[in-house]
């Protein structure tokens, strides 16, 4: 057994089934080992790198279990990296194979060699190389029980050439071991026990842990018993149903007016299971000094950013559970009416045709598009979407109902939603997958879609096109009018036709009224993916409003 049998060994050991990769060089013998297990795990071939390990970090979401990648090295690795920053910031379970340069020419400036603890050590929760062939099989199995410890996270693991080349001899292959539970300590359950029945307006901010855990029920149960509002944190909305009574809305990257008003009522605010990102916390100015803060999450270093006045460095769902159990008093009438009441503030924001101020300009109609889709999609459907202006309509008028329905890169990147896409709809071969982009993260990563095509799956991609990258172009409006928008105006394709010419299927989306009709012969595809080009008014910039001036 050579290293790179040994490595796919303990791949199929640990109950890995699907991989995603672009080939190199570096680790033939890798290649050569999956070949052999081709009937047991699926190797999905990317057309770029960044495509690899975005697949790999949505199949994670998807299976709370390892995405896995393999890159070659230098290009290769690099190109790869923004999946490990996503997977980083999103806390997802990931490990990506490196390819590297033989070991007796590391550190000598190689032929596309990096020094990847340095490059890669500030995005992942480890840089593992391996040095040995007989080493290669417990790195793997180390490296996909680090990507699942604690806060999940990725893992790299560089092999050189000769590592995977040489002989394992009779090296054994590490049995798969259970995540260890992190459990709440006692006395800090009661202390925050005290806190949320002294607390007038208690609000949960849930997060990653949430799903990854499988803790939907947990928040659920914990939300009735403390009569406390939810709050899903930054592209986290499938954590708790849409019309749940506690639900109050998703904090993204602005709040809402509701939001803004009710945030002043709030005298206790518990972190669930969730980082304290910047967007969630509004660039951090979210959390006031006279609010009480209750924090539960899996690694330490965030409560610096918290600041709690309980920290509960623990798994979230035994956290919630027992949380709930130690509650010593009903939620009092006035906090379920408050709650109530905002409840009622979410699901009217979330109504089409209520705000007047956010009333799109163009021939297409994004809110009418998005309230569309809602209505038309299954309840376990899974959208899968890009960074830009037009993500503000889907997470303000899409309800999401099932958990783990939700993908999205929380850490902002362009081109995550047709790679995303992939590593979604294999892991939900029978649920739709909808992947919604803009013309410009589309043409980061769009050539995806062949790969989609290559392997049989039949998702749909929403391609929104107002020539411009929206996002930017709205601050520029916002700061100097039209003439302040430069260098975010480019000119698009004919992005239909790019989708047949990969052997998707497409239509073309000129007004709000043929977005139906299409929907359903895109979603009817059988066996390949699909593609609507739905052509938008630069002039709706967002999904708040204000639109731009004729």
């Amino acid at each position: 057994m050579n290293g790179g049998e040994a490595l796919v060994a303990t791949l199929l050991e640990h109950g890995v089934e699907t991989g995603f990769c672009v080939p190199g060089e570096s680790y033939l013998t890798v290649l050569e080992a999956l070949r052999q297990a081709r009937t047991r795990l699926r190797l999905v071939l990317n057309r770029h790198e960044s495509g690899a390990t975005f697949a790999a970090e949505a199949y994670a979401k998807a299976t709370a279990t390892p995405g896995i990648a393999f890159v070659t090295r230098g290009p290769g690795a690099t190109n790869a990296s923004i999946g490990l920053h996503t997977a980083k910031q999103d806390s997802t379970p990931l490990v990506l194979f490196i390819g590297h340069v033989p070991s007796h020419e590391m550190g000598r400036e190689a032929f596309q060699e990096i020094d990847y603890p340095t490059a890669f050590g500030p995005m992942t929760k480890r840089v593992i190389e391996v040095l040995r062939p007989e080493d290669v099989a417990a790195a793997t199995a180390e490296a996909l029980q680090l990507a699942v410890a604690g806060r999940p996270g990725p893992v790299a693991v560089v092999l050189p050439e000769d590592v995977t080349e040489g002989e394992a001899n009779s090296v054994a292959i590490p049995k798969q071991q259970p995540r260890s539970m992190l459990a709440p300590n006692a006395e800090t359950v009661a202390a925050a026990a005290r806190l949320i029945d002294a607390a007038e307006y208690p609000v949960i901010i849930g997060g990653e842990q949430v799903n990854f855990e499988s803790a939907h029920d947990a928040l659920a149960r914990f939300s009735e018993a403390a009569g406390a509002g939810v709050v899903s944190a930054f592209r986290r909305q499938d954590i708790l149903p849409h019309d749940h009574a506690a639900n109050l809305g998703h904090f993204g990257l602005s709040l809402a007016p509701y939001q803004e008003k009710f945030w002043a009522d709030v005298d206790l605010v518990i972190l669930a299971g969730t980082r304290p990102d910047g967007a969630t916390l509004q660039g951090f100015s979210l959390l006031r000094t006279d609010q009480q803060v209750i924090h539960i999450y899996p690694e330490d270093a965030a409560f610096a950013q918290s600041s709690p006045k309980v920290a509960l460095a623990a798994d979230l769902a035994p956290s919630l559970e027992a949380l709930t159990k130690r509650l010593n008093s009903a939620p009092s009438n006035s906090r379920l009416d408050w709650r109530e009441a905002r409840h009622r503030e979410h699901i009217a924001y979330a109504t089409p045709g209520l705000d007047e101020t956010a009333r799109c300009l163009g021939d297409v109609d994004m809110t009418e598009v998005i309230a569309h889709l809602r209505r038309r999609l299954a309840v376990d459907a899974c959208t899968v979407n890009d960074s830009g202006a037009f993500a503000g309509w889907l997470h303000r008028y899409f309800a999401y109902q099932t958990p783990r329905t939700q993908f999205a890169a929380c850490l902002g990147a362009m081109g995550y939603a047709v790679p995303g896409a992939i590593g979604a709809q294999l892991a939900r071969p029978d649920s739709e997958v909808v992947a919604l982009v803009g013309d410009g993260g589309f043409l980061m990563t769009g050539q995806e879609i062949v790969t989609g095509v290559q392997q049989n799956l039949p998702f749909t991609v929403l391609l929104f096109d107002n020539g411009m990258y929206g996002s930017i172009a709205t601050h520029q409006y916002r700061r100097g009018g039209r003439e302040a928008m430069y260098g975010t105006v480019m000119n698009s394709p004919d992005f239909a036709a790019l989708a047949r010419a990969y052997g998707a299927a497409a239509w073309c989306v000129e007004r709000t009224d043929e977005f139906p009709d299409a929907l359903d012969a895109a979603l009817a595809e059988a066996g390949r993916p699909s593609l609507l080009h739905i052509k938008t008014d630069m002039r709706d910039l967002n999904a708040s409003g204000p639109q731009m001036a004729d």
